[in-house]
């Protein structure tokens, strides 16, 4: 069976190869079982996410979660490499991920708060609501990853990370690139860009998981298809914020 492809770099095209596959029912990756896993992942997320929220906006001192957004941010990273490279270990190290995430969401969710009072609300709803939106399109076949589809997506989605690591390369040495990081149209439109194709990831992970499922991978294949999502529904939530941000802003 050929390995799809997907923009996703947890859930690329290889992360099935190799694995070894039950023939025992109760031991083979599920849709029903992914699902799960997501919410326990989203779970310990909020959780996380709180703790800095309550400890930022609590003391109204921005120094006191200072520390955290950096632990979540780079123990975050760090556990996805891992992740990525040893699949076996997500049903250990995908919760821990999702508790570091959920640090530095909390904390950079608290620092836009600030500045923009109920734009943390207005982002959660529409990262929610557009995961649902287009799982219910999947479901319906209104959404179909087709080749040119998950081509098109990965192109772009490899566009825009590279386009943010010139960026903060460029920021290294003191030089900033105007317009897109900045509130004008060409940034919002930059923005609204960068969100489509984030959303668009979506549609290749739901995909990549049913034929996961379909392919019969170990159980333990649940939590880390479950940190996949993971990884979108993160990128999908600041991007975003960032959007609503520089709306606020052209105001």
């Amino acid at each position: 069976m050929e390995i799809l492809r997907t923009a996703n770099p947890a859930l690329s095209q290889n992360t099935f190869a190799g694995l070894g596959y039950s023939g025992i029912s109760n031991d083979v990756m599920t849709i029903q079982g992914t699902v799960n896993k997501t919410a326990v992942l989203l779970a310990l997320t909020s959780i996380g996410a709180l703790y800095t929220w309550n400890l930022f906006l609590g003391n109204h001192n921005p120094a006191a979660a200072g520390p955290y957004i950096g632990v979540g941010a780079i123990g975050g990273f760090i556990v996805a490499l891992v992740t990525v490279f040893k699949k076996e270990w997500s049903p250990v190290t995908a919760p821990i991920y999702a508790l570091l995430e959920g640090l530095f969401l909390g904390g950079i969710s608290a620092v836009f708060e600030t500045m923009f009072p109920g734009i943390v609300v207005q982002a959660v709803g529409l990262t929610f609501g557009t995961l649902f939106c287009l799982l219910a399109a999947y479901k319906a076949g209104l959404i179909k990853a087709t080749e040119n589809f998950k081509l098109g997506v990965t192109a772009a989605t490899g566009g825009i990370c590279l386009l943010y690591l010139i960026t903060m390369l460029l920021g290294f040495c003191g030089i900033h690139m105007p317009y897109i990081h900045q509130s004008g149209m060409i940034g919002i439109g930059f923005s609204l860009f960068v969100v489509v194709i984030a959303a668009l990831n979506l549609v290749l992970d739901f995909d990549f998981i049913e034929n996961g499922a379909a392919s019969r991978a170990p159980r333990y294949m649940e939590w880390y298809a479950a940190f996949g999502l993971l990884v979108t529904l993160v990128w999908l939530y600041c991007e975003i914020l960032r959007l609503l941000a520089k709306l606020r802003s052209d105001d």
